[in-house]
């Protein structure tokens, strides 16, 4: 007689891959929420020590609280003082936002388009890499002066400082992820009957969108670290005049107001980017 025991083990008792993947998903979103959140309260408690320390002197390193009391000033009507040179710390930020997204837009289209360009004519490549190249080395201010001279103290010499700041990254990643296209698809696509223009608008451009995503994101970045430089002449309302205007006078706390302003509208607009790359380009990461 054969006696056949049953040993598969109770599927109540079994922890199951399957059956944890949405608590384990749910425990990695609340671990990547949580630490940005550990990483600020973590940098509060140093920077209050440090300041509390007596180190430095507060018109250096004010205490969070001073700052904090500033945030509410520059945004809000106290004692018959409208924010920070008569304009909120919103009007502020938007009249920043305004030249950051006009130079932005401005500069990645052109830097996307001649990315596109010298990614597929060689000969284009070679005679305008050089000038990217060198316009991407200079500084901001190396060249805001002669702006100014040529253009005035108005809105242009800003919104241009800003779109030739945001244009090399756009040009360079678009250009670099145009030559990268995959060689075989593309001779597919002709010997299916493609024209040109149909490779570059069914192979080449899917294929370069992800790095032209990264280069998108790169030149916001780099037109935001150039915003206060853009904004040292008649730049109020603005967050870079706030900023120097405010240390003109050691006003530190409304500094680092103009600071946090310009780095947290920055995260968020990143964000933005990310999001709309994820849409774009699903399959990024996996393939």
């Amino acid at each position: 007689m054969s006696v056949f025991v049953d040993i598969t083990p109770d599927e109540s008792q079994v922890d199951s891959p399957v059956r944890n993947a949405p608590k384990n998903k749910w425990r990695g979103r609340a671990t990547r929420a949580a630490l940005p959140v550990l990483s600020v309260l973590v940098f509060g408690v140093v920077w209050q020590l440090v300041a509390a320390s007596g180190v430095w002197n507060q018109t250096f390193v004010p205490f969070p609280s001073t700052v904090w009391r500033a945030f509410l000033d520059v945004s809000t009507t106290h004692d018959g003082v409208r924010g920070y040179a008569g304009y909120l710390l919103w009007e502020h930020l938007y009249m920043t936002l305004r030249r950051v997204a006009a130079g932005v837009i401005i500069g990645i289209v052109l830097g996307v388009l001649l990315g596109l360009v010298m990614g597929s004519v060689s000969w284009v490549r070679s005679v305008l890499e050089p000038w990217l190249t060198f316009i991407r080395a200079l500084p901001p201010l190396a060249y805001f002066f002669l702006l100014v001279i040529w253009l005035g103290i108005d809105e242009a010499p800003k919104v241009t400082l800003l779109a030739l700041a945001a244009l090399p990254p756009a040009a360079v990643a678009t250009t670099a992820a145009v030559v990268a296209a995959p060689v075989g698809l593309q001779e597919a696509a002709r010997a299916l009957g493609a024209s040109r223009a149909e490779v570059i608008r069914d192979v080449v451009i899917p294929s370069a969108l992800p790095e032209t995503f990264t280069g998108i994101r790169l030149a916001v970045g780099m037109a935001y670290s150039s915003v206060v430089a853009a904004e040292l002449f008649n730049g109020l309302p603005g967050v870079g005049g706030l900023v120097k205007d405010a240390s003109n006078y050691n006003n530190t706390p409304v500094v680092l107001v103009g600071i946090f302003a310009i780095g947290f509208s920055g995260l968020i607009i990143d964000g933005l980017l990310r999001a709309a790359e994820r849409r774009a380009v699903p399959w990024r990461g996996k393939i």
